[in-house]
C-alpha cells in the first residue's frame, strides 16, 4: 500500500502536466493530506478561497488522476477548520507517518533568524539520537518551525526508508491519551510512541498544566532518550517560560539544544518573497517586492500568502504586476500590530484544549468542578479580549448576563487574591490564542 505523501506527489504531477505548475502550486500550495483510504481522500487547506477553487475547478481532476495512476475510485473531501476539528473529534487525525514531500531543507530560506536552529535541524536530521537530544526550536507562529520539524523527517526517510517517524501536535497527544484511558487501549498508544526511532511534536506547550498528559509524555521521554532515539520539539516559547509544565519535563527539555527563530529581517524576507514568486512562475518588480517585505513582517506564511494571493488577482484580474494594482489586491492583508481580534469561537478552543474538555460540554450546563473552571475562564477570556457584551457572551453558552457576570466574577477573584494557578493558567491560554491569530 502506498503512503499518502507518495500519492499525493504523484497526483500534484499529474495535474502539473495538465494545469501548469503555477496552477498546481497557487491553488495546492497549502494542502495536507488529511486521510487517504480507498473510498476517500481528504485534504485540509485554510484559506477560504483556495477550498472554494479545489472544489469547483479541481475535483475531477484530482479524481481522475486517482483513477488514471492508482486505479482508484477515492472521491475528494476538502476539509476547512472547522471540519477538519469535527474529524478529530471522532477520533480520527492525519497520519503521523507522511510528511509533505514540499518541505525540505533545500528550499528553507536561511537568514540571520533563523540560522543557527537550520544549522542545528540538519545535524539532527544527519546523526538521528547523537547531537542535539533533544532539540527544541521555539518562536512565534508562522517562523518555520513545522517546516524544519518536515525537513528532518524528510531527511532521515530518505537515508533510512524503514524508519518509525511519528509526527503529532501537542493538543492531539492530549486527545489520544484520553481516548486510550476511555477505551482501554493504554498499551497501542504508549507502543506506539515509545517504539519511535524518530519523534517529532509540534506546539509542545499545549500538555503544560495536563497531569496525565504530561505523567505519559515524561516516561515516553525517557523510554526514547534512553534508547537514543531522536526526539524533537517545537513551542511557541522557551520551556523557562511554561509556568505550568512541571519541572521534571521542563528539566529534560533543556537537556539537549534549546534554539529560537525569530520573524524575518528585511533582507530574508525579500529573499522569501523572490523564491515564492519565482516558484509560481511570478516576475515581481523590485518596488513590489520592497512594498510587500516592508509591510508584511510577521511570518513567513503571512509572506508567502500575500506572494499567492498576487497570483490569483492576477489569474482572474489579468492585471499587469505593477505597485499600483498589487498595494489594491493585497492592502486589506496588513493589519498593525495588535489590531487583531480573537474571536469568541478561537477562545473557547483553545480554553477547551487546555482543560481537555469538548467544545460541547463548555457550552452545556454541567457543573463540574473541572467543568466549570473551565466556562469561567472562558467567559472572563472573552469579556477581556473582545468587544462582545455580557448578553452576547452569555448567547455562546445559553446564559444569561447575569450567570455570565458571576463567573467573570469569579477568576477576577481569584486573580486579585494572588491564585497562581489561575494566573498561570491565564497567561498560557491567553499566550496560545495570541500565537492563533
Amino acid at each position: 500500500m502506498y503512503s499518502s505523501a507518495y500519492v499525493w506527489a504523484k497526483v500534484l504531477n499529474h495535474m502539473e502536466e495538465r494545469l501548469g505548475s503555477v496552477t498546481v502550486s497557487a491553488w495546492f500550495d497549502d494542502a495536507e493530506v488529511v486521510e487517504l483510504s480507498d473510498e476517500h481522500l481528504i485534504l485540509y487547506s485554510s484559506s477560504d478561497f483556495r477550498r472554494d477553487i479545489i472544489r469547483s475547478r479541481c475535483t475531477s481532476h484530482i479524481e481522475d488522476a486517482l483513477k488514471e495512476i492508482f486505479n482508484s475510485n477515492a472521491k475528494l473531501i476538502v476539509f476547512g477548520d472547522e471540519e477538519l476539528s469535527a474529524h478529530k473529534s471522532k477520533g480520527k487525525r492525519a497520519t503521523s507517518m507522511d510528511f509533505n514531500p514540499q518541505f525540505t531543507f533545500d528550499n528553507f530560506i536561511v537568514g540571520p533568524s533563523n540560522r543557527m536552529a537550520h544549522s542545528a535541524a540538519i545535524a539532527v536530521s544527519k546523526t538521528p539520537g547523537q547531537v542535539y537530544n533533544p532539540l527544541f526550536i521555539y518562536g512565534p507562529p508562522g517562523v518555520g518551525k513545522t517546516h524544519l520539524l518536515y525537513a528532518i523527517a524528510n531527511g532521515i526517510r530518505s537515508k533510512i526508508p524503514n524508519a518509525n517517524i511519528v509526527y503529532i501536535k501537542g493538543d492531539q497527544f492530549t486527545n489520544e491519551l484520553v481516548d486510550a484511558i476511555k477505551n482501554s487501549t493504554n498499551i497501542e498508544f504508549r507502543s506506539k510512541y515509545r517504539e519511535a526511532d524518530l519523534f517529532l511534536i509540534d506546539d509542545i506547550q499545549f500538555i503544560a498544566g495536563k497531569d496525565s498528559t504530561q505523567e505519559e509524555f515524561f516516561h515516553t521521554f525517557n523510554k526514547l532518550y534512553e534508547e537514543h532515539k531522536q526526539i524533537v520539539m517545537t513551542s511557541d516559547r522557551k520551556p523557562s517560560d511554561m509556568a505550568t509544565l512541571e519541572d521534571r519535563l521542563r528539566t529534560r527539555f533543556e537537556w539537549g539544544l534549546i534554539m529560537d527563530i525569530q520573524p524575518p529581517d528585511y533582507e530574508t524576507r525579500m529573499a522569501i518573497i523572490q523564491n515564492k514568486a519565482n516558484s509560481l512562475g511570478l516576475e515581481l518588480p523590485a518596488d513590489v517586492c520592497d512594498y510587500i517585505a516592508t509591510n508584511v513582517t510577521n511570518n513567513v506564511r503571512q509572506i508567502e500568502g500575500t506572494v499567492k494571493k498576487i497570483l490569483a488577482y492576477r489569474d482572474l484580474n489579468d492585471m499587469p504586476l505593477d505597485l499600483p494594482n498589487v498595494s489594491r489586491a493585497i492592502d486589506d492583508m496588513f493589519k498593525a500590530e495588535g489590531s487583531a481580534v480573537p474571536t469568541p469561537g478561537l477562545i473557547i478552543s483553545q480554553v477547551c484544549k487546555f482543560y481537555s474538555v469538548e467544545e460541547s460540554t463548555l457550552r452545556g450546563s454541567q457543573k463540574s468542578k473541572g467543568i466549570a473552571e473551565a466556562r469561567q475562564v472562558a467567559m472572563y477570556l472573552i469579556r477581556k479580549l473582545t468587544n462582545l457584551s455580557l448578553p452576547d457572551i452569555g448567547k455562546e453558552f445559553g446564559k444569561d448576563h447575569s450567570t455570565v457576570l458571576y463567573n467573570i466574577r469569579k477568576v477576577e477573584m481569584a486573580l486579585k487574591k494572588g491564585d497562581t494557578t489561575v494566573q498561570n493558567n491565564i497567561r498560557d491560554i491567553t499566550s496560545n490564542i495570541n500565537s492563533s491569530l
